[in-house]
């Protein structure tokens, strides 16, 4: 069942558990892997970055570690048409599988794109509510997760454009064409999935003048943390960007005593800009050091 049908099917109270596919230290205990300290951090950086990036590449399906590449790929495509026929063509009696198979590919391979039901609406030449009706089965599903654009108004959270992430990185890779360059948006799914594990309640915000911070996240209903996820802060223009956006929120939604954190691949360091404390994370260490 879906988590929408258990209220009605089943009496009394219950407790709802989601299941994700595994996070990246799940993935390295399945493949007899674990690490105790920041010693045994430092000498296994080799070993961690290269499964790190068959992460990235094959997902977090438990299965998958079973099967040779080519055999990888095939269970995937077999996961994904299972979940499309069955979870929603089957159960919502859908006669038009081609459109929603390319929605579907569309949001997948496209992890944390701003996206709108009127976009979908135009982009694929369907009426608004098969648009709408569309992104609501496959978050039904879980196979892409939603998230909304900050606003004090809750009105305004609801209109705004969301932001759409892939369940699980394996299934977006066997949905892209090749040469797709999609490495910022991959360390952004994979920080998104694990903050969604860690419990916390995720926005995304954009300013007045076009600059996105990547998460915004909630305690209590307060915004405690801001952070912005990027391949390095190496690049000038891309350091400015990524750092001075964390300016632009604090003022705009008029923040105090927020935590600026940026996970990136570059090493861990502490800075200031504009006078604000920084702190830059690799994305692998933080990862596995599970650090807040």
């Amino acid at each position: 069942m879906l988590s929408s049908e258990i209220a009605s099917s089943l009496s009394g109270r219950y407790l709802s558990i989601e299941v994700a596919p595994l996070s990246f230290v799940e993935y390295l205990f399945f493949k007899n892997i674990t690490i105790h300290s920041k010693l045994e951090l430092i000498d296994s950086k080799i070993l961690l970055r290269r499964e790190f990036e068959n992460y990235l590449r094959q997902g977090g399906f438990p299965k998958t570690l079973e099967y040779k590449d080519l055999d990888k790929r095939d269970l995937l495509v077999t996961y994904k048409d299972s979940i499309l026929l069955k979870d929603i063509v089957a159960r919502y009696k859908l006669n038009n599988f081609y459109v929603l198979e390319e929605i579907s590919a569309f949001l997948l391979s496209n992890s944390g794109i701003i996206q709108s039901v009127s976009k979908i609406k135009n982009s694929f030449k369907i009426s608004y509510d098969m648009a709408s009706s569309y992104l609501e089965y496959l978050q039904n599903a879980y196979m892409i997760y939603e998230v909304k654009k900050f606003s004090y108004s809750l009105k305004k959270q609801n209109i705004n454009e969301k932001k759409y992430y892939s369940i699980d990185l394996g299934l977006s890779n066997i949905m892209r064409v090749p040469n797709l360059q999609t490495r910022g948006s991959d360390l952004e799914t994979v920080v998104f999935l694990e903050l969604k594990r860690r419990g916390y309640k995720v926005y995304y915000y954009k300013t007045k003048n076009n600059l996105e911070c990547d998460f915004l996240l909630e305690k209590e209903n307060i915004i405690t943390t801001l952070i912005q996820v990027t391949k390095t802060l190496k690049n000038e223009k891309t350091n400015k960007r990524e750092l001075s956006s964390f300016a632009k929120t604090i003022d705009e939604l008029q923040l105090h005593d927020v935590k600026l954190l940026v996970i990136t691949q570059d090493s861990s360091a502490t800075k200031e800009y504009n006078g604000t404390k920084i702190e830059i994370i690799n994305i692998i260490e933080w990862l596995v050091e599970k650090q807040p």
